[in-house]
């Protein structure tokens, strides 16, 4: 065991009102998958502890194992936990045999560096990915000796967020197997005073009840749980756990206490939420996609979840609904009032709400935004209320997003936050969240399920009941820096201001804060104070928690907010916070988007390396060398483009599959053929340009798209030079030098000049094909098409074709990675459709962002023209002719 591998753990912040939450799944023998398996011919887990630790909000976790393995032969063994989106790890340490093999934060770049120039010797691969609604998984494997011992510890720390008038450390345990000894143990401490505590578990029956132990007094609070082994049984002598589901802590503090503002060793926090406000009343533009991806379940919840919120409008409130497809329409003309009358008639017009056409996200949201700037102008609404604007969509928007960004931000202007909900995986969640940030508000997603509708109330609920606008709070002038966010545009009940800051002058006794805001009667005006010396003196008497946390608090504040100015901010601002957030993400040791974790493990035989990585929400979530240097907004689509690569998207996987076609110039291939809906796809190939003594293989293209739609009786013919079509017996016909946008029972064309042709039709099926201009001075490539598949789902259960019979759901398993004959792009086995193949991590272009360039999308590439992967062979999909 004297060689390493190398763990390279990169994660991110991925803000958001959310809890924090972590799943426990220890250690999975790979090959013996049934607890009895696991402890009596591998690897035991003989302890687990959760050992958390909460200061004023600001949470410490550990996570140890032990394992033995207690087998003749090695055994490799994973640790696995899932980690709140919000966290960042600090920490993870394997101790094998009384060694300690430590992690080490390292700037990206350079641990990507050391990845590069190793991992040809092959990897065993740490991942972290999405796994739940919040959290990430992190997964390690370590082979173990026979007789050996192995203790995994991993740190991480967040601050938790008050939402609804509790904080809540959301723990969601699921050990698969039976632990001799587990425990959970939180201990709390607010210098406040916790005025509440309660524990909720999911799994926990009357047997389970008396083992939890809950208690607090004054400033103190704790929690365990340690069942035995037995108690842990489904039943008396089952092998099963109980220990499946979600462990609740939740608790408050006390609102009447001065310790608002506390202060260690020159760094001070302060926590601001008043009681006994009156409730603004607040205008909401309800902005709601009713296009055709909506049909379904989707637009059943979202009538239900819009039903509920308008029951629960106050009547002092202002509201609207503005419902965009292709079109954009209102309930009413202007905001009204939410009177009884007016609610029951919303509610009637709810019910009658369908889904169909596109989606035109751009006047949906302008048209928000004007309703809300009239009634303020009108004075149809108080002067003293709380605007603001609610959007769902579920896919892509219609046309250019710079253009929608820029629209939006101009008409609002800053007055009125904006939040986004995004509705299941087929939304640019990137750019939504881009836009609300942008805006004073913040992004959403909402997920595909049983309780969709639930999700939308509860974000409702959030922001139902606004205190406060235009809050900020002013500190000690010339005495105080490095202040982190300190202005707000709303302040919401049960929520709470969290500001933080460093003491510059080292003879400042007071710290005297004056807040400011817009309340429901009138303007108010608060004054809080703290003794420098008697606050800190008063937290550091505590035994039990970490010194330095109020510091740590700011640098995790401050981190989090120069990573969300990063997303927005160009060029030199950019540059900039970059550094900032580096300088400080390597300074407090946090794992966050500019830096990695390297941890050294021992491996038998051969010093290895490996990558794992954490999505952003809203990107995908892959296996991933140094050769991705990009990693794309994640789409639900399928597309070919290239010389051709075909690109599957598996969102259920987060992942990609991709393979190519070969064949001669002049085959036309079938894509989609749907005969419920009567659309057909097929693409004709053209080959490079060669002499005729050139014998090399032809690199080929699709030249030629051809779409036909029986129902609309419409043909339309796509080349690199132009777009002709037939609809009965008219012709109309386009180049790719004009700017058009046509609209026409049933179908919408736009051109957008010398790039790409988006094409809806029917029910709202869409299509994109983008235009590859061969560089002038090229003389063997000619110009070609690339074809892309949005809302693919509106398409009916019978498509097929070499991309329509991806647009039903697949799904498969990837095993045993191993070196590939490219040290960047690692061979593994795929288990799909009952099929064995020998698959290649790699990446395959996307064009929809970047014509010219194209976007890498990480993929599993199936070889031999997708044999295996789609169904019959790729011959079986040759058609005649392009109709």
């Amino acid at each position: 065991m004297g060689k390493h591998v190398l763990f390279y753990i990169l994660l991110v912040l991925i803000p958001g009102l959310i809890t924090s939450d972590f799943v426990i799944e220890q250690f999975r023998n790979i090959k013996k998958r049934n607890a009895a398996d696991v402890h009596t011919k591998g690897i035991e887990i003989y302890w687990v502890k959760i050992d958390c630790k909460v200061t004023s909000r600001f949470s410490r976790n550990v996570i140890t194992s032990r394992a033995v393995n207690r087998a003749n032969v090695s055994k490799e063994a994973f640790f696995d936990v899932e980690l709140p989106k919000t966290a960042f790890i600090t920490n993870f340490t394997m101790t094998i045999d009384g060694v300690i093999y430590p992690g080490i934060i390292k700037e990206k770049e350079v641990a990507q560096q050391q990845y590069q120039k190793a991992v040809s010797s092959g990897q065993t691969a740490g991942l972290v990915k999405a796994s739940g609604r919040k959290t990430e998984k992190f997964s390690v494997s370590v082979n173990i000796a026979a007789a050996s011992k192995v203790t995994f510890e991993l740190t991480y720390e967040e601050l938790l967020k008050r939402s609804f008038g509790k904080y809540e450390m959301f723990i969601k345990v699921n050990p698969k197997h039976l632990v001799n000894k587990f425990e959970i143990d939180a201990h709390i401490f607010e210098p406040q005073g916790i005025s509440s505590l309660e524990v909720e578990g999911t799994f926990i029956n009357n047997d389970l009840l008396p083992v939890v132990k809950k208690s607090f007094s004054g400033k103190k609070g704790h929690v365990s749980f340690s069942p035995t082994i037995d108690q842990q049984r489904t039943c008396d002598n089952c092998t099963t756990s109980l220990l499946h589901g979600d462990f609740v802590i939740k608790y408050d503090v006390n609102r009447d206490s001065p310790n608002n503002l506390q202060i260690v060793s020159g760094y001070f926090v302060h926590f601001f939420a008043p009681k006994n406000l009156t409730y603004l009343p607040k205008n909401v533009a309800f902005v709601i996609d009713v296009s055709g991806s909506m049909y379904g379940r989707k637009i059943k919840q979202t009538r239900d979840a819009l039903i509920k919120i308008v029951e629960d409008l106050k009547e002092d409130d202002h509201f609207n609904l503005i419902l965009f497809e292709s079109r954009v329409s209102t309930w009413k003309d202007t905001l009204v009032k939410a009177t009884p009358e007016n609610v029951n008639e919303t509610k009637q017009f709810i019910e009658t709400i369908i889904a169909g056409g596109s989606t035109n996200l751009n006047d949906g949201l302008l048209t928000g935004i004007e309703m809300l700037n009239i009634a303020h102008k009108n004075g149809t609404v108080p002067e003293r209320s709380a605007s603001l604007i609610i959007m769902l969509t579920d896919g892509h928007p219609d046309g250019s997003l710079q253009r929608i960004h820029d629209n939006v931000q101009n008409a609002i202007q800053g007055k009125y936050p904006l939040y986004n909900l995004g509705f299941g995986y087929d939304v640019d969640y990137a750019f939504l969240d881009k836009l609300a940030k942008e805006n004073n508000g913040l992004a959403r997603r909402i997920y595909e399920d049983s309780d969709s509708a639930l999700q939308l109330q509860g974000f409702y609920d959030e922001v139902a009941n606004p205190l406060l606008t235009e809050v900020t709070l002013e500190y000690s002038e010339n005495a105080i820096s490095d202040l982190t966010q300190n202005s707000f545009k709303h302040f919401y009940d049960g929520s709470e201001i969290v500001v933080a800051g460093r003491i510059t002058d080292n003879d400042l006794n007071v710290i005297t804060t004056e807040v400011k805001a817009h309340g429901a009667l009138d303007d108010l005006t608060f004054f809080e104070q703290a003794d420098v010396e008697e606050t800190a003196k008063a937290l550091e008497d505590q035994e039990y928690i970490f010194g330095d946390y109020i510091e740590r608090l700011w640098a995790y504040l401050t981190i989090q907010q120069l990573l969300e100015k990063r997303t927005t901010a160009t060029g030199y601002e950019k540059t900039n916070l970059t550094a900032e957030a580096l300088e400080m993400s390597l300074k407090y040791k946090f794992v966050t988007p500019l830096t990695s974790m390297v941890v050294t493990k021992p491996e038998d035989n051969a010093e290895k390396e490996a990558i794992a990585d954490k999505p952003i929400e809203g990107t995908y979530a892959a296996y991933k060398s140094t050769a991705y240097q990009s990693t794309p907004t994640y789409h639900s689509y399928t597309s070919v483009d290239g010389d051709p690569h075909f690109i599957i998207a598996v969102p259920q996987k987060e992942d990609a599959l991709c393979f190519n076609i070969y064949e001669d110039p002049g085959i036309v291939l079938n894509l989609i053929r749907d005969p419920v809906t009567g659309i057909t796809v097929n693409g004709e190939l053209i080959g490079d340009e060669r002499t005729s003594n050139d014998a090399a293989p032809h690199n080929t293209y699709f030249g030629r798209l051809g779409v036909v739609n029986v129902q609309l009786n419409l043909k339309l013919e796509v080349t690199p030079q132009k777009i002709i079509l037939h609809r009965g017996s008219k012709q109309m016909t386009f180049t790719w030098f004009d700017e058009v946008t046509l609209q026409n029972a049933g179908l919408t064309l736009k051109i957008i000049k010398k790039k790409s042709l988006e094409v809806s039709m029917g029910s709202g099926t869409r299509f994109t094909v983008i235009l590859h201009q061969a560089w002038n001075k090229n003389r063997v490539r000619q110009d070609f098409l690339g074809f892309y598949t949005v809302d693919s789902h509106r398409l009916s259960e019978h498509t097929h074709g070499l991309l329509g019979q991806f647009f039903h759901p697949i799904d498969f398993n990837i095993l045993e990675v191993h070196p590939g004959s490219d040290p960047e792009k690692p061979d593994a086995t795929m288990i799909v459709k009952n099929n064995q193949l020998t698959v290649t991590r790699g990446w395959q272009k996307d064009y929809t962002e970047d014509v010219r360039h194209g976007t890498n999308v990480p993929c599993w590439f199936i070889h031999n023209n997708g044999e295996g992967l789609i169904d019959g062979t790729y011959t079986d999909y040759i058609v005649p002719s392009l109709f």
